[in-house]
């Protein structure tokens, strides 16, 4: 098993802190900008039903986007604490590497190559929210 220097350590935890910090900040602007507009604002300017429909959509696609983003930075925070912990590179599922390639498209990455296909293939059936 290769192991990261502690260079490429550091640059991932300093790219990770970048991602966190601009996902916090994503997030709490979108919160405000669904503060800003509540639903029944959107809901007092419905003429019809067609207009319901679009005025639910919307606010429906705000918390969708929210807690995509909230799921995000929950990766980026456990990417981290392996950082912090030493067990960064480690795949959670079988306990090889993770691979600095992988880690270098995808910095949160929790599993390996393999594991990852494994687990898409078994969960692949489990419905996903949709936009």
């Amino acid at each position: 098993m290769t192991e990261l220097t502690t260079a490429q350590l550091n640059q991932f935890k300093q790219q990770l802190e970048r991602r966190q910090a601009r996902l916090r900040e994503d997030i709490r602007a979108d919160l405000l900008a669904v503060d800003e507009q509540p639903y029944s604002e959107l809901a007092g300017l419905v003429r019809d039903s067609g207009e319901a429909a679009v005025a639910d959509w919307l606010a429906d696609l705000n918390i969708t986007l929210i807690d995509r983003q909230v799921q995000k930075l929950g990766r980026i925070e456990r990417a981290l604490l392996r950082i912090k912990t030493g067990r960064y590179d480690i795949c959670g599922d079988c306990g090889g590497e993770i691979g600095v390639e992988r880690l270098g498209s995808y910095p949160e990455a929790e599993r390996c190559v393999v594991c990852q296909a494994q687990r898409e293939r078994v969960f692949a059936h489990q419905s996903t929210p949709s936009l």
